[in-house]
């Protein structure tokens, strides 16, 4: 073991006192929410050279550092799609730091380089965040983001030639791009120009709908819609597959309930009508046939079902219901071969079904397994469409699906050094402290003997209805080679029983989630898989939150945590970017009984003086625009003071690095050799 305990920086306290409701909650640490502040900077070099020169010691992570690489050097694919006479898909050689997408005319000729970021910057900290190709496959459109930031500036790439064209699109975030069908330009939604200082921390309002014309400057984009009377809104905007209509979806935040307008562009000067204008349901634009429209809903089916508007009377007395709501959980749905593929989640895992367009069943798609299925896209006349499948011990395969015969071809196959058949993952069912049954995965190497011994990781997410699903992780196998056990519980708030489940983890809710994680943990404990001194948990942005949270709550119950990107200043988190977003799921301090919800579990303003707190490696990245650093930096100055004991309380801060999408390869290995060796040298030593 490594000397301690470790001496921290010294973090200065201000004064600053904020009322909430007649209750004054000090913030001694507001000065670290200027980034750009010489203090800060100097406090963030602090805090690396003790991380670093700690983490540089532990004896097992050059090793780890070695078998993540050697694991991660396999070819990886995504799912083929069509557009136009041209297939296109992604693919990483191994070790690079950014996928490359590749453009071919028939799957079995050369493929061509269309698009490699790794060639736009030195450090592979340039990522592509979004691609849409006009319909003839003559061009596309391309989002860039740099360093982790959500801002994304777009650009147009003659598909032919290879040449870029003059088109630069920026201030954009959350948006993608959807094109015209005469190819000359497309729908997209930005926010206006920030004030440069700030635009890593500032607030996100007033997002506005344009659309593009090729060759023109952004200067000149014709503004679609706005809402100046709606601050919170943002616009979605998609072309139907037949070019008629302009589908706009309108949404508040991260609230899945949504409205829907649309336009007729095919009629000149046609004006935006509002077709859904209430925030009742979660409503997702499948496909239309003339001026009927379909759609995904959970509008009176907290699991989903499929509905039919006629656009020409659209009142809801008139509506249909093509596949009504079922026990399973509706994920997805495309339209090809002029029937319904539709993904659902049975527990957590992927069942797919294909309906007749007046809802009869057709056909239960033959899976490899259990697990999880991606793809199934395409258009109406395809007679084929491609799939991904993953579990927590098979790398993502690709298969070709005949959508007359319902046969299955395998495309690719991933060789990955290891063998899945030393591996096995269960699933079982537990009780929550109120008595409701979560699910939770347990994957480990066979023959693991259940006698409390076993260094197990839990990690979690139970949030803004995302479902965790089976998939794999070289990570995660290198840590089960360690000899780990790797445990997920489906948690409320998550998605994968509904809406009835997602909110029975938010707002005054929240609480079940962090209730079922601490249920989990402790039923590893009951039933021999592990001990405290030998149970990390871990997890990421609202999965952060969760770990700060549960570490608070019950101390005693982990040995280390790894908070990564975490939300964990619960009364300011709406003061910066996209956070007043997230009030759907968390309520609002500006409410009163929010506010006390919201206090009695921020990670921040839960630690106690004096307190014995697990090993703790907070991460998070200077270029993190979605939650912002800030969190991290007050979180880990407040632990630090109150924490007692010698287990190591330590921020490892990334910079040129956002909140982990288009990460390059080489920090993500670095980020987990650092993770892995700092659980074996913190959880009980005989678990090494």
């Amino acid at each position: 073991m490594l000397q301690q305990p470790l001496s921290y920086p010294q973090t200065p306290l201000g004064d600053q006192v904020d009322v909430y409701h007649g209750v004054q909650v000090p913030d001694p640490y507001r000065w670290l929410e200027e980034p750009g502040s010489k203090a800060v900077q100097q406090w963030v070099e602090a805090q690396n050279k003790v991380t670093f020169d700690y983490l540089a010691q532990l004896p097992q992570r050059d090793r780890i550092q070695q078998r993540l690489t050697e694991l991660w050097n396999y070819e990886r694919y995504s799912v083929p799609f069509k557009r136009g006479d041209r297939y296109f898909y992604y693919k990483n050689d191994g070790l690079q730091n950014q996928s490359v997408l590749y453009t071919l005319p028939t799957l079995e000729a050369e493929p061509e380089v269309l698009l490699d970021p790794n060639t736009l910057s030195e450090d592979g900290t340039v990522a592509l965040q979004g691609i849409a190709i006009s319909e003839n496959g003559e061009y596309l459109a391309y989002g860039l983001s740099t360093a982790g930031s959500d801002w994304v500036e777009w650009s147009v790439r003659e598909i032919a030639t290879g040449e870029d064209l003059s088109d630069r699109l920026r201030w954009i975030k959350f948006s993608g791009a959807s094109w015209t069908h005469d190819h000359q330009g497309f729908f997209y939604s930005r926010y206006d120009e920030p004030d440069a200082a700030s635009k890593l921390e500032a607030v996100n309002y007033y997002q506005k709908l344009y659309y593009h014309r090729l060759g023109t400057p952004q200067s000149e984009d014709h503004l679609i819609y706005e809402r100046p009377d709606q601050k919170e809104w943002g616009f979605n905007g998609g072309v139907t597959e037949d070019g008629r209509y302009l589908i706009i979806s309108v949404w508040r935040g991260t609230d899945p309930r949504n409205l829907v307008f649309y336009k007729d562009l095919q009629t000149e000067g046609s004006e935006i009508i509002e077709l859904i204008s209430e925030f009742a349901a979660e409503y997702s634009f499948i496909d239309n046939d003339d001026t009927l429209f379909w759609f995904r809903t959970d509008l009176e089916a907290p699991k989903g079902k499929i509905i039919a508007i006629d656009i020409t009377r659209p009142a809801p007395t008139h509506w249909q219901e093509i596949i009504p709501e079922t026990d399973e959980t509706l994920q997805s749905v495309g339209l090809l071969n002029h029937q319904f593929v539709v993904d659902y989640l049975k527990d957590a895992y992927t069942t797919v079904k294909i309906f007749a367009l007046d809802g009869t069943l057709i056909r239960t798609v033959d899976l490899p397994g259990i697990g999880s299925a991606g793809g199934f896209e395409g258009k109406r006349e395809d007679t084929e469409t491609f799939y991904s499948f993953t579990s927590f011990t098979t790398p993502s395969t690709l298969y070709r699906y005949d959508l007359q015969t319902g046969e299955s071809t395998l495309l690719r196959q991933p060789q990955v050094d290891f063998d899945p058949a030393d591996y096995q993952t269960q699933q079982v069912f537990y009780p929550s402290r109120d008595g409701t049954q979560v699910p939770m995965f347990i994957v480990h190497k066979k023959g693991l003997e259940l006698n409390g011994q076993n260094p197990t990781l839990l990690y979690g997410y139970g949030g803004f209805s995302i479902s965790l699903t089976p998939s794999f992780s070289v990570s995660n196998l290198v840590w089960m080679e360690l000899g780990g056990v790797y445990a997920v519980p489906n948690l409320r708030g998550g998605g994968e029983y509904g809406e009835d489940w997602h909110l029975a983890g938010t707002k005054l809710n929240k609480q079940n989630v962090f209730d079922d994680f601490v249920a989990a943990a402790e039923w590893l404990l009951v039933h021999k898989y592990t001990r405290s001194d030998k149970l990390a948990i871990i997890g990421g942005s609202n999965g952060g939150l969760l770990v700060g949270a549960c570490m608070t709550q019950r101390p005693d119950l982990f040995a280390a945590a790894l908070p990564a990107v975490g939300v964990m200043d619960m009364l300011r988190f709406n003061q910066f970017t996209i956070g007043w977003a997230w009030e759907s799921d968390y309520g609002s301090p500006q409410n009163e009984a929010e506010f006390e919800a919201l206090y009695a579990y921020s990670p921040l303003h839960n630690l106690k003086p004096d307190s014995r707190y697990p090993a703790t490696l907070i991460t998070t990245a200077d270029h993190d625009d979605r939650v912002v650093p800030a969190h991290s930096f007050k979180f880990a100055a407040a632990l630090q003071a109150a924490h007692q004991g010698t287990s190591p309380v330590l921020i490892r801060i990334e910079t040129k690095s956002g909140h982990g999408a288009g990460k390059p390869t080489r920090k993500i290995i670095e980020e987990v050799a650092d993770k892995w060796a700092f659980l074996l040298e913190n959880l009980a030593a005989d678990a090494q």
